[in-house]
Parts: structure tokens; sequence; C-alpha cells
């Protein structure tokens, strides 16, 4: 099994290496992202093991970019900095296992079998519909290449309906999508949540995805059009 070791330090490179291939795996090393890209995109490896701190592209960036790029192997990332932010920036951004430096070789070695034996995951797919690209994985929207923020409720709402792209959502089924068992069918909240939505997704582009179908809820349509 190939190991690829992206990792900007010569020392720690030579002993990331040294301990991997004394385990039966075979390594190669990038000392950048930029070049961990094309090489994780050209070469199958059961697990990459993706510094954080590096020249150029970080390893978060990395990170997302194999993700974009298709690349289902295994991210174990490694980082001095030992922030709950730091760490969630990590997963959210598309790896799989987080260690913080200084760390045990032998927990280190544990952790890439661990996830070598797991194997490459089926990532969520990019949605697209009406001019709206979504990554699930990411939580993040573009519309004609521009990003959209989002709140989690609007973000939520609409990968609902990009996952049902023409059907009709009754107020019903966005409730129980969305939102704990706290609410009533009869709340107006996703009316309101609607609205927002409406105010990110269309209006800045002058078009009009989200139909009301009166009496019974909304309907995303793949056009898009005004």
């Amino acid at each position: 099994m190939r190991i690829l070791v992206v990792e900007d330090q010569a020392k720690m490179a030579r002993l990331l290496r040294r301990g991997l291939e004394s385990e039966g795996f075979a390594t190669d090393h990038s000392e950048s992202g930029e070049d961990a890209q094309w090489m994780a995109t050209s070469t199958e490896y059961g697990c990459i093991v993706l510094d954080v701190m590096l020249p150029g592209i970080d390893g978060f960036e990395t990170c997302s970019r194999l993700r974009e790029s298709g690349v289902r192997a295994p991210v174990l990332m490694l980082t001095a900095r030992d922030s709950v932010e730091d760490r969630v920036t990590g997963l959210d951004r598309g790896a799989d296992d987080y260690l913080t430096k200084p760390f045990s070789y032998p927990e280190l070695f544990a952790r890439v079998r661990a996830l070598v034996r797991r194997g490459p995951v089926e990532r969520p797919v990019v949605l697209e519909a009406g001019g709206i690209r979504l990554d699930p994985n990411q939580r993040r929207a573009w519309r004609n290449e521009v990003e959209i923020e989002l709140t989690a409720k609007e973000f939520s709402l609409l990968e609902a309906f990009m996952r049902r792209p023409g059907d009709v959502l009754t107020r019903f089924e966005l409730l129980e999508n969305s939102w704990d068992g706290g609410y009533e069918n009869r709340s107006n909240v996703v009316n309101v949540y609607i609205n927002y939505l409406r105010s990110k997704i269309d209006v800045p582009f002058g078009t009009d995805s989200i139909e009301t179908v009166r009496g019974v809820g909304y309907r995303f349509t793949d056009s898009g059009s005004c």
C-alpha cells in the first residue's frame, strides 16, 4: 500500500517516511500542497498524511482541492495547532482524522493503518441545479461562480430543494428536514427562512428559483429564470 506524505520540513518528512516504510508501506513525498494535488490525482494512495502548515496553499486548502478533484483517499492531518476551530476546519474540509504535534509515532502509524483498512470513502456529490452549485461536504454554495454565504438553516433548506428539483416540498417536509420537533406545522418559520434564502440566492442575481405553490409548499425550479 502506498502512502503520500505532504510535509515541507525535511527532517519530519524523513522520520515519517522511515517509520511508515518500517510498517510495510511504500511512501511518496511532497513538499507542497500544489505538488500533492497532481500526485494524488495521478496515483492511487491508501492514505495521505497531510501537514497543515505548508508553503503556498496550506493543508486545509489542499484537502479541499483534493476532494474537489475527486480524490477519495483517507486524509490524516498533522498540525501544531490544537484549537477546536482548527480541528473542525480540517474535518469540514474533508479530512478523516486529525493528529496534533508533538505526537507519538506508534499512534500515528496505528491511525494510518486504521484509515487504510477503512479505505476510500464515498464523498457527497456536488449538487447542481438552476445555476447553483452546492457542496454538502464543505457546506458551501455558489451561483455563477459567486460564493453565497448561507446560515446553517438556509443551507439545509437549499440542500433539501436541490436534492429534489422540480418536486413540491410541503412546509411540513421542510420543517422535518431542517428543524427539530419543537416547531409545529402551522409555524411560519419556513416562510420566513424561504424569504431569507431568496434574498441570497435569487435577488442579487435577478433570478426566481423558489416557486410558491399556494396551499401546499414550495418548489425549486431548475431553470432559475425570472
